[in-house]
């Protein structure tokens, strides 16, 4: 089992700079398996419990967070100008070393994981495996059967661009308003280009789900939680690729 010196737990924990945890470290306020260790470069493994001040630390070789994305912010680790995504995160959680898998424009609302995790994040991302994101949409026209059947063929976008084909659906038809989106793919707001091409537009956007894990309806917008144990298998149960 592999081991990492205490510092870099109690740092990629959220709890600070290398400095900084070492200062608590050496003022002997943390413990490793019921002793104090105030050497920061103390070797220890997922097995070993480790207590910072009170706090007994639920440590994972990697973290994973879902977030009801806010429509007022970008997806991005940093932006000058713009908020971001990461101003929803406590200051602990951004000093984790969370990134975004993948992204959300920035009016849309919904479903944003955040994760360490590289590899699994390149997979939800990877266009090779083309995992499919679940949308709720309103629409400023009635859907109709003509635009499912273009979705199903794939559509070409402003820049001319043929995307993948969707799968388009009216949940209750007596509200063709309202529809439901399923995609293959994530170019430069694909959904709200697609119903331009066809003359409508996207008046609010929700991702509800990314391949198999659904948002939980309870979260409100802007808020954001760490994934149980059965949502953490879900993500990580791989998806047969859709040809």
């Amino acid at each position: 089992m592999a081991k990492e010196r205490l510092d870099k737990v109690l740092g990629n924990y959220g709890f600070g700079t290398r400095s900084d945890v070492k200062k608590e470290i050496y003022q002997g306020n943390v413990k490793v398996n019921g002793l104090v260790v105030k050497d920061p470069g103390y070797k220890i493994t997922l097995t070993d419990i480790v207590v910072y001040y009170d706090e007994t630390l639920n440590r994972k070789e990697f973290y994973y967070f879902m977030m009801n994305k806010a429509p007022d912010c970008i997806t991005a680790t940093e932006d000058p100008r713009e908020k971001t995504v990461m101003d929803y995160l406590s200051e602990r959680h951004r000093n984790m070393n969370l990134f975004p898998i993948g992204r959300l424009d920035k009016e849309t609302e919904g479903l944003l994981l955040f994760t360490t995790d590289g590899t699994l994040a390149h997979y939800y991302t990877s266009p090779k495996h083309f995992v499919e994101k679940e949308y709720y949409a309103e629409i400023s026209a009635p859907v109709t059967a003509f635009d499912i059947s273009q979705f199903e063929s794939g559509i070409t976008l402003d820049d001319g661009y043929k995307t993948l084909p969707a799968r388009l659906a009216i949940p209750d038809p007596s509200n063709p308003h309202i529809a439901t989106v399923w995609l293959r793919e994530g170019k430069y707001r694909q959904i709200r280009r697609m119903f331009q091409s066809l003359g409508k537009e996207v008046q609010y956007l929700k991702r509800v789900k990314m391949g198999n894990l659904e948002l939980d309806r309870d979260l409100e917008v802007g808020s954001y939680r760490e994934l149980t144990e059965a949502e953490e298998k879900i993500l990580k149960t791989k998806i047969p690729v859709i040809q």
